[in-house]
This record gives C-alpha cells, structure tokens and sequence, in this order.
C-alpha cells in the first residue's frame, strides 16, 4: 500500500500524493471491511481492527469514511464482498515476494498481477514456495527524535516490552520485531513508558535478505515494485532484498 518509506529492504512503500489519497482510502476501507468481518466491528476486542483503523488516521482518513467501511463488513452496508488473497512470487535477481491484496474477483486479480510480474521479469510461484522463507511478526516503527532518554534507553525499552529483534533503519527510526501474537502487548507496553509508536503492523519478515548486484535487474524490480503498489487490490508487498 502507498505510504512513506519505512522497510525499503522488507516491503515496498512511497509517499503518497493528493492524487492516490482516493485510492489509499478505497484500500484500507476494504481492508478494515474485511477485519471487521472476520473478528468484529468493536477496535477494543478486534486488536487487528484497532491496527488497521490507527493506520487509516495516520493517513487522515475521515472518521465517518471509517465508520462505513466497519458497517459494510458487519453487513450493515449493502457492498461487494472482498476476499483476502496472498500471491508468492519471484521478481527479478532472484527476489521473494509476498503480495497480500484484497479482492471482489480473485481470477481477474490474480491474472492481472501474473501479467505485471511478467512484464518485469518476474513470475508466479507455488504456493509455499516463498512463504516459508519470510516469518508473520509483528513490526513497531518508533521516531527516536520524538523520544525521551536517548536511542539506548529506548532499546532497553523495547527489550523490557518483549521486542524479539531491533533494527535501526535510519538514526532517528527503530523497528521492533515481536512475535505476532504479541504485537499488541508489546505496543501498549510501549506506551505506558510513554513511548509514542508511528505505526504497528503484521508483516512478513524475511528470514534473510539478498542483495541484486546486477543494475539492470535492480532497476527492474523497482519497476515491478511500483507496478504493482499501482494496482487497486494491492495492500502490500514484501521482498527480501537487502539495501
């Protein structure tokens, strides 16, 4: 999904403009439709739906647009009804990849992200074939600048909150990888050291990442990364290249 830049090396994401906002809204609106579906329409007992619904206000989605998209999946809303689908892939250089999208027609979906991969190099996989070599964790993005105690006092922090692993993806912004099943814990444990989180997620983490030394190849995923953010039943993408 169309973001800022958080794990260039782990899932492809760039700045939105005014331009996408509308595409960035119908996204998340069917991906908190689904969530509320599955596990409940209340963000106090559907952890999943209260990450998706805090990820819709950092990108200023309006609240009532948030409230349709929770009715719509309690089939308070007449709507079409989405699916989540998960396509592995290999892109150019050899890469991984893991596109989670959302859909109303998996055969049109799947067919059409099978031509983009194609046009840059890039091919379906069997299932299974990818997946086992990333891990589901969760993934806390923290802004050390706005921050108190220093950047090692944060990591104690984290560490003290039950962070599986550490990564400092620039100076100022930490990742915290944590098991799946305690994002949550460890997110609110955050807080009550009054650590402000910018964002927390479920992704795929790869187990190790390879570098593209070919630049023709790089530029080619890049290409194919983009294409594929492009596409409206695409959340997000992930890939094991290294920076």
């Amino acid at each position: 999904m169309s973001g800022h830049s958080k794990w260039s090396q782990i899932k492809h994401k760039k700045a939105i403009t005014d331009a996408k906002r509308g595409k960035l809204f119908s996204k998340l609106s069917n991906l908190i439709s689904v969530v509320a579906r599955q596990k409940g329409g209340d963000p106090d007992t559907n952890p999943q739906l209260r990450l998706v619904v805090e990820k819709a206000r950092s990108f200023n989605m309006p609240n009532e647009n948030i409230e349709r998209a929770i009715k719509k999946g309690l089939g308070e809303l007449e709507g079409v009804k989405m699916e989540e689908l998960i396509i592995e892939a290999y892109g150019p250089g050899g890469t991984a990849l893991i596109i989670d999208a959302l859909t109303d027609n998996k055969n049109r979906t799947v067919s059409e992200i099978k031509y983009l991969l194609t046009q840059y190099s890039g091919k379906m996989a069997e299932a299974g074939s990818v997946l086992w070599l990333f891990e589901r964790k969760g993934a806390i993005v923290i802004n050390a600048a706005a921050a108190s105690g220093g950047r090692e006092n944060l990591e104690l922090s984290a560490i003290d909150c039950g962070a599986q692993d550490l990564r400092w993806q620039t100076p100022d912004m930490l990742e915290v990888y944590t098991r799946a099943e305690e994002l949550e814990k460890v997110k609110k444990c955050l807080e009550t050291k009054n650590v402000r989180t910018e964002s927390a997620s479920l992704d795929w983490i790869p187990k190790n990442e390879i570098a593209i030394e070919d630049a023709k190849a790089k530029a080619s995923l890049e290409k194919l990364l983009e294409a594929l953010d492009e596409h409206q039943d695409i959340q997000e993408i992930y890939s094991n290249q290294s920076q």
